[in-house]
């Protein structure tokens, strides 16, 4: 990627969607961001200026994942790409009980990525050669309600993501699925094994991959907290 283009980056603030933003910026890119309030996005707003659009992010309300679209749309009219961080945590309330985290983290998650999507698609239909890069990890990606059952789009958002691959095709946009490997439902006969990913490891891997513009990438990592750090709303 050596031409600038115009990315949205959600779960920002901190992890793997941080070092994505950070490494998109340092390539010249303009990047929106959505993340919670951070010293860390401010410090990339004073550094980069105008190549960097901060966005609502409680993109699991429909009402701030339009508004953060139409903010897109009103400062660069398309977008080229969306990288849909559905590990992140930014969407969990202080009130979620322990014992409700790993449901609240995929059904928050899940809801973020429908929004965003839906509301991302009308801009990527205009952008250069556009794709969506849902990013999961072991908890995102989990199936509920029913996980003795056939893997489906309502109790998997992987699933869910793959399944809207011919409506985003009839856009011109490519879907890339990143994510742990399913024992249920596995996307390469290759054995995947967790490596000590950092944040910007792997956020170079990601967008050195990204012209690839492959269906399904695994990563497996040994340490989640250090690609999806974890905390709470307030």
């Amino acid at each position: 990627m050596t031409n600038s283009r115009r990315f949205w980056v959600t779960g920002a603030s901190n992890g793997l969607g941080l070092a994505l933003v950070e490494r998109m910026l340092e390539q010249g890119h303009r990047v929106a961001v959505s993340g919670k309030d951070d010293r860390a996005l401010e410090g990339l707003v004073a550094k980069h200026g105008s190549l960097l659009l901060r966005l609502p992010w409680h993109l699991h309300e429909e009402q701030q994942a339009a508004s953060a679209a139409q903010q897109i749309c009103h400062a660069w009219c398309g977008l080229d790409g969306l990288v849909i961080n559905a590990g992140t945590s930014d969407y969990l309330a202080d009130d979620v009980a322990d014992s409700e985290l790993i449901e609240a983290i995929v059904t928050s998650n899940q809801l973020a990525a429908e929004y965003c999507l839906a509301s991302a698609l009308p801009l990527l239909a205009k952008g250069d050669s556009p794709q969506v890069m849902a990013v999961f990890n072991r908890y995102s990606a989990l199936q509920l309600y029913a996980p003795t059952q056939t893997t489906a789009g309502w109790n998997n958002i992987p699933q869910w993501l793959r399944e809207q691959r011919n409506t985003l095709k009839a856009h011109g946009v490519t879907l890339t699925v990143v994510g742990p490997q399913s024992l249920k439902t596995p996307v390469t006969s290759a054995p995947a094994i967790p490596e000590a990913w950092t944040p910007e490891s792997a956020a170079a891997e990601l967008l050195h991959r990204w012209p690839l513009g492959e269906p399904e990438l695994v990563l497996e990592t040994l340490d989640v907290s250090s690609l999806w750090p974890f905390h709470r709303d307030n």
